[in-house]
């Protein structure tokens, strides 16, 4: 593994001896707009593992992204080398079922310190949800960002990532009710709580949302990948490029099905992704939403 491939893969140029703010920003962004948040391998009969070598060679090396458990852990591996001072933290995702956080925490996210103040990266997390940019772990301050204002606030015992978003416009008739849509304008996303994590942490948690049949990720197959304009996604056999249009006060959501023999090219041509083995698409109704 080396640093020079990974750049080379989000297409990185700048210096990468500075562990300033500024350079945080580019790599986080970068990386977001080049390496996918996806599940597929669960859904191509493939095992995803946590050895850090393994995530390198299918991340950087065959066109392929990853979830949670990969991207953030292979980024926290390249801000440590990179000399950032990087603290791994689990969080738990929100589910709008049961209107309350999920029992496991699985999400794995990171604590960058710089210049004494802290900030929360994370590169993993898809769809609207994600934050292109680290936010200063700050209570209750907005911060703008192209998918909406993202705040983080205190409660004391847990922090909870929230997001104010704008109203969905859906240009396809046929998908104006999808549970896909997210219609709350103000959303949590996660709560975590600062005490530091090992990777060991995850590892139980991850065989476990592999094989659960209640697990969001073995009732979707999903790829999403953000644009410079708002972002795409194949979420089982529904394709959908989103473009934030903030000076609308709208997310216009452009929605169609494809077809299985279309995935293939659609995954190569849309997202980058080239799978080895055949996926089978999933969309069972669960609380996920765009």
């Amino acid at each position: 593994m080396n640093l020079e491939e990974y750049f080379q893969r989000i297409g990185f140029h700048g210096p990468s001896d500075k562990m300033d703010l500024a350079t945080l920003r580019s790599i986080h962004k970068l990386h977001v707009m080049s390496i996918p948040f996806e599940n597929l391998s669960i859904h191509c009969g493939e095992w995803i593992t946590m050895d850090l070598e393994t995530i390198f060679n299918k991340v950087v090396r065959s066109s392929r992204g990853g979830w949670c458990l990969e991207n953030n852990y292979l980024f926290g591996w390249v801000l440590r080398e990179m000399g950032f001072s990087a603290t791994t933290l689990s969080s738990r995702a929100f589910n709008r079922i049961i209107d309350d956080f999920g029992a496991l925490d699985s999400h794995l996210i990171h604590k960058v310190i710089i210049d004494g103040k802290a900030y929360i990266a994370d590169v993993s997390f898809g769809v609207s949800s994600q934050i292109w940019e680290p936010l200063e772990l700050v209570s209750g301050k907005d911060q703008p960002q192209a998918a909406g204002v993202f705040r983080l606030i205190d409660k004391g015992d847990i922090w909870i990532l929230e997001k104010t978003g704008r109203k969905p416009k859906v240009l396809n008739p046929e998908f104006a009710k999808s549970s896909l849509v997210n219609r709350k304008e103000t959303k949590p996303i996660y709560c975590f709580t600062l005490e530091p994590r090992q990777v060991d942490h995850f590892f139980e948690k991850s065989q476990r949302i592999q094989r659960d049949p209640a697990s969001l990720f073995t009732n979707k197959s999903i790829c999403s990948l953000q644009t410079p304009t708002g972002f795409k996604a194949l979420i089982g056999c529904i394709y959908s490029e989103v473009t934030y249009k903030p000076e609308e006060g709208v997310d216009l959501l452009d929605m169609r099905n494809i077809t299985e023999d279309e995935l293939d090219q659609v995954l190569t041509e849309q997202f980058n992704v080239k799978l080895q083995n055949k996926l089978k698409p999933v969309c069972n109704k669960t609380f996920y939403t765009l």
